[in-house]
């Protein structure tokens, strides 16, 4: 099959589905494309490149991509092909040529990667390579295939080689991705800027929070295991967004989620079905658990679990998004943000507070690929932006993954479209905000870019006590 054939099919999918399993693999060999997995896969990874050819080049809205719920499996499948497949295929397809060259170097990268030596590649040829062919790796790195974090930090390289070494086109993160970098900025990589874990004298708790996008699509996904998460973390606590779940769904996940981790709190949309949804999943028994602000007007949709452990409060929240059209600004910033600051300045009172989640908010331009083109979109108006520092940074409480990363651009939220997530093209929108007191015991802060499963990743913290 030749490329002007791909051309012709590109506008009608049928033509794709009808296509067998050989004519698939045919086509994906002309494509520049390895023609691996199973039918459903084949085609995944045809109809990618052939809307990469229509348009390569779109940016992610979190408008467009987060107002349609009804969407989201499909999109999460189609996410989770692209990142099984070869991410950046080919644009430049008449050039095969072109094409050979760069997968040869991506063999010579693995082999060296596998044999365990300092990959020291000619970066300029490896960049030459990508400026001929235009084409970058995105492939995720599995979680079956990662090791316990207890000695993640023995393979990282010392933060001092950060800018010197080449770039790993199987990890996206690493690359700086920003319409309008600043001097000083670098992308964050935490293979390089994770810490090794306090001494075993040193008493600490690590926590992850992520929102998963809905719990059942999640454990439902081939190659993911709440288990090996568990396993390559050894986490505390897990807290968990949009899990879209019911009350009567809530037994039967608890009992095949994470064995060992006893205790799940979980708070479930009483007005909409498949909506919101919020939890906290502990092995360790917290004092007391509490659901919601205790405010009939914000306490219908799930959004906050709070557990009281000896010396803090954490809380587990799913912050409104303002919606599409921004139809939800007004109630976002004069009534939800103001309610839940004063509900965690309460809080306070007794002992300190952890608040984690998605905020749908990147509160500065670090924090988002293209903030000029979305100045009027939800999750980064200047309205949204200054009730973040209004009503939590100016009442003292601390952005913990800033305050250890001043200039870094880390993202933890892609958009199904265009590739947002292979060209990481994201928003930083899920945070770990800690009270005062307690931000200099704050041990690490950190993302994990190469979790996925959803188009937000989990974020990490490790607070000594």
């Amino acid at each position: 099959m030749s490329y002007f054939e791909l051309k012709d099919i590109k506008d009608d999918p049928s033509k794709i589905e009808a296509m067998t399993i050989q004519q698939l693999r045919t086509a994906l060999r002309t494509a520049g494309i390895p023609p691996k997995g199973l039918k459903r896969e084949l085609v995944s990874a045809l109809q990618s490149y052939l809307a990469k050819e229509i348009d390569g080049a779109g940016e992610s809205s979190l408008l467009a991509d987060k107002q349609d719920p009804s969407s989201n499996s499909d999109k999460r499948i189609s996410m989770m092909m692209e990142t099984k497949s070869v991410e950046d295929q080919v644009q430049d397809a008449n050039s095969f040529s072109k094409v050979s060259k760069v997968q040869q170097s991506r063999r010579t990268v693995k082999q060296l990667q596998i044999k365990g030596k300092t990959v020291d590649v000619n970066a300029k040829m490896v960049a030459t390579e990508q400026k001929k062919s235009a084409c970058a790796s995105g492939r995720m790195t599995s979680l079956t295939k990662k090791k316990a974090s207890s000695d993640v930090d023995s393979k990282y390289v010392s933060a001092k080689n950060r800018d010197t070494l080449p770039v790993n086109l199987s990890e996206p993160w690493t690359i700086l991705a920003h319409k309008k970098p600043q001097k000083g900025w670098i992308a964050y990589n935490p293979r390089t800027m994770r810490r090794s874990l306090p001494t075993e004298n040193t008493k600490f708790v690590k926590i992850l929070s992520w929102n998963v996008n809905g719990l059942r699509a999640l454990l439902k996904l081939e190659g993911f295991s709440a288990m090996e998460l568990a396993k390559q973390e050894n986490f505390d606590v897990l807290c968990l967004q949009e899990t879209k779940l019911q009350e009567k769904d809530v037994e039967s996940i608890k009992q095949s989620l994470i064995e060992g981790y006893e205790n799940s709190f979980w708070a479930c949309s009483n007005t909409r079905l498949g909506y919101s949804g919020t939890a906290i999943i502990s092995r360790i028994k917290p004092l007391s658990v509490r659901y919601g602000l205790g405010m009939s007007d914000h306490d219908s949709e799930g959004r906050v679990v709070i557990a009281e452990f000896d010396s803090f409060y954490l809380l587990s929240v799913y912050v409104p998004n303002s919606g599409d059209g921004l139809r939800r600004l007004t109630y976002r910033i004069t009534e939800w943000d103001p309610s839940l600051s004063n509900y965690i300045k309460e809080l306070e009172k007794s002992k300190a507070v952890i608040l984690t989640g998605d905020f749908n908010c990147a509160h500065e331009e670090i924090d988002i690929y293209n903030p000029a083109g979305n100045r009027r979109s939800a999750g980064f108006t200047i309205e949204e932006r200054q009730s973040f520092s209004t009503n939590f940074l100016s009442r003292g409480f601390v952005d913990t993954f800033r305050k250890q990363n001043p200039d870094v651009v880390g993202y933890t939220y892609w958009g199904y479209r265009h590739g947002a997530r292979k060209g990481n093209k994201g928003w930083r929108l899920d945070y770990f905000l800690v009270s005062d007191a307690i931000a200099d015991d704050v041990h690490d802060s950190f993302i994990l870019p190469d979790v996925i499963g959803s188009d937000h990743c989990p974020i990490g913290l490790v607070l000594k006590l």
